[in-house]
């Protein structure tokens, strides 16, 4: 158990680092001046990057994730979060996760690809460890749902998608010229362990939000090899199918979660 000391530490340390990755996303988007996300690194992250990059359009998410984790910050900031036990057990990597963000984009615009391939690693292990702690702590209220398991779930899906298209936008920038035969393939295999990890996520948390923000990128890459380039069907129809089966196993899991919370809520009340 924390003291008020730690847990106010906790707060503010989220609150720092919130401050942190909007700064930094800023100056790395180039809002202060310089070439846009999708030039940079000579456009190996733009839509056009590799076999699995989301058409621009997905990235619009964004800005309901920052949403997301601005009002998650200003409500773990009430006393009442101070010692709660989920937010202690979590609050710490929430923080990892949004300096982590911010400096994604740094390192895109200042440093080198692979630089870029193993920050968004380091993100999707930190948030993968915020969602398996969130399976663990149970929400409490309807507001720790949305802003924690939401905002949270939102960015873990996101992130799981992003690294897959930002890594291979890296191997697209090093491999031989003879993988590219094989690149269908590679993208498919890929895209199956995408699935594991998206259906994985809504199992352990019983909440949908991961599912649907993995969904929405791979529905965007479906747009992108259908109708940009490199264009691939096979990969486009394999994009598609992941992102149903996501939502379903989303929806599946969330059902079952509310069957065990209500059938636990009725052992309690037959006890007494």
């Amino acid at each position: 158990m924390e003291s008020r000391t730690e847990g106010i530490g906790r707060q503010s340390l989220i609150i720092a680092a919130a401050t942190f990755m909007v700064i930094a996303a800023a100056v790395g988007a180039g809002a202060f001046g310089g070439a846009s996300v999708d030039d940079l690194q000579d456009g190996a992250l733009s839509a056009q990057g590799s076999y699995l990059a989301p058409a621009g359009p997905a990235f619009s998410i964004w800005s309901l994730i920052y949403l997301g984790l601005f009002a998650y910050t200003v409500w773990q900031a009430f006393p009442a979060q101070r010692q709660d036990p989920r937010q202690q057990a979590v609050g710490g990597w929430i923080a990892a996760s949004m300096v982590l963000n911010g400096l994604w984009l740094v390192t895109a615009r200042f440093l080198t690809l692979w630089l870029t391939v193993v920050v968004i690693a380091a993100l999707l292990a930190v948030l993968a460890r915020v969602i398996v702690l969130l399976g663990r702590f149970p929400a409490r209220s309807l507001a720790d749902r949305i802003l924690t398991d939401g905002a949270n779930g939102l960015h873990f899906g996101w992130v799981t998608i992003a690294t897959v298209a930002n890594t291979a936008a890296w191997l697209t920038q090093i491999a031989p010229q003879s993988w590219a035969q094989a690149a269908d393939a590679w993208a498919i295999g890929v895209l199956v362990v995408v699935l594991v990890i998206g259906a994985a996520a809504a199992w352990i948390t019983g909440r949908i939000a991961p599912a649907l923000a993995t969904a929405w990128g791979l529905a965007w890459l479906a747009v992108g090899r259908l109708t940009g380039e490199p264009q691939s069907t096979p990969t486009a129809i394999a994009a598609i199918t992941v992102a149903v089966l996501l939502v379903i196993t989303g929806v599946v899991a969330v059902l079952r979660r509310s069957r065990a919370v209500d059938a636990d809520a009725d052992a309690q009340s037959t006890r007494r």
